[in-house]
């Protein structure tokens, strides 16, 4: 039989013991209901000894597991509750063999929204959602709030997205299995396929540093204005396999993408900090597009050889002649290649109004 221990650490590193349960089964269906059990029970055995069954959010209960023992680990805290949330994953892979499967469960900040909303009268449930947004979701991001944030609150009761949670899992080896919305929490099954990647300098504040691929094939840092979720750069490979390429090729129904980042796209606002890979050397004017590995290994063999003797540019030959797919996106570039060969300058020049005129009269946009 399954034991389930609910317990959650609070403000001054004390361990507050909820309740235990003799049978996991039982306490998941007083807890989160049928429609959860179910979804849990389609990937996991409960009765099985190598499934572990917990609900906590401190890292100490985690690492006490022994290692390649449980098949399945199901922590039922919610993921908003725990302070080092990538440490948390991490340890998590750590103890699980590989295919092994993690569940989680988490209030995105959408359904908080929505709870928010629902719970106070009209307005002064606006008036408290928006400072509401401030506290939980702007201030742990921010270098400036962000220690005095956690000072206060131990990261508990964070609004987080679903990007940034499937993103941290991606980068600590997890790979998505299934995702279901049950009552006011998203439940998820992870499943262990490598070892976490450790990221030094997890970005998560307005300046977004992506690694693309230079000129002879040498990785360089652009930096733009965060449009996309924190860690959504790890889920490239899970959006493509889920949605594939729209027309223009750019990712289908990318739900990585955030409000503000829709905006700042469409007046080109989160361009801005890419001048500064401009005077670097980086990137220069007109040019191919700088393409992170993922996405340059989509491409043609011949094609993604060949842009590699070429520095990226800020205004990619797209803009020029507005590719729809991505067999037209190579054939785009393929074209300014060979005109680049004959006559650089001149051909930067004419790509460049080119460009301009379908950006002003054309309402050509980035996505």
């Amino acid at each position: 039989m399954n034991y389930f221990i609910k317990e959650l650490k609070v403000p001054g590193g004390k361990i507050r013991d909820l309740h235990k349960h003799s049978n996991a089964e039982d306490a998941i269906l007083k807890d989160y209901g049928p429609e959860a059990l179910a979804f849990i029970s389609e990937y996991s055995n409960l009765a099985d000894d190598h499934t572990c069954v917990i609900s906590t959010n401190n890292l100490f209960s985690l690492s006490s597991l022994s290692e390649n023992y449980y098949k399945s680990i199901i922590n039922f805290c919610r993921i908003n509750e725990i302070l080092r949330i990538s440490r948390f994953f991490e340890e998590a892979n750590a103890k699980l063999p590989d295919q092994g499967i993690f569940i989680g469960c988490l209030e995105t900040k959408y359904q908080r929204k929505e709870r928010i909303l629902k719970k106070y009268p009209k307005g002064l449930a606006h008036i408290y959602y928006f400072f509401d947004f401030i506290l939980k979701r702007i201030f742990p991001k921010l270098p400036v709030t962000r220690k005095i944030y956690f000072k206060i609150t131990a990261g508990r009761n964070r609004a987080l997205s679903k990007t940034e949670i499937m993103g941290r899992l991606y980068s600590c080896g997890f790979a998505i299995e299934d995702e279901r919305f049950i009552g006011n929490l998203m439940f998820f099954v992870a499943k262990k396929i490598k070892q976490p990647s450790y990221d030094p300098e997890p970005s998560h504040g307005p300046i977004y540093k992506m690694k693309r691929i230079g000129k002879h094939g040498k990785t360089i840092t652009v930096y733009k204005l965060r449009t996309m979720h924190a860690y959504a750069e790890f889920l490239q490979p899970y959006v493509y396999e889920k949605n594939s390429l729209r027309e223009g090729g750019k990712f289908r129904n990318d739900f990585r993408v955030s409000t503000i980042g829709k905006f700042c796209r469409r007046y080109w606002i989160d361009e801005i900090p890419m001048i500064y890979n401009l005077l670097r050397g980086d990137l220069k004017i007109v040019g191919v597009r700088p393409l992170s590995k993922h996405y340059l290994g989509l491409y043609a063999e011949d094609l993604k050889a060949r842009r590699l003797n070429y520095t990226p540019g800020l205004i990619p030959p797209f803009y020029a002649d507005l590719p729809k797919t991505l067999d037209e996106i190579m054939e785009s570039e393929r074209r300014y290649l060979d005109n680049c060969d004959k006559a650089p300058f001149r051909t930067d020049v004419k790509y460049f109004f080119k460009a301009v005129f379908n950006i002003l009269f054309r309402k050509a946009r980035s996505n």
